[in-house]
């Protein structure tokens, strides 16, 4: 599982995530999609961005010579 979620992009699903949980803690269960995003943040990975071949995360993508 190589990391393809960059630094801002991680910052924005984490705080995205979390602000959809907190709709879930006012009894709006749509606010538990907020799960996804969290998740995807906290590890780095996302599975979707692997099966396009995007990565927002810069390390990855550096070429050794």
């Amino acid at each position: 599982m190589k990391k393809n979620v960059g630094t801002i992009d991680r910052s924005i699903r984490i705080i995205a995530g979390v602000a959809l949980l907190g709709l879930a803690a006012t009894g709006t269960m749509w606010g538990l999609v907020g799960i996804v995003p969290l998740l995807t943040g906290v590890l780095g990975w996302c599975p979707p961005y692997q099966m396009m071949g995007i990565s927002t995360n810069s390390s990855c993508c550096t070429k050794s010579n």
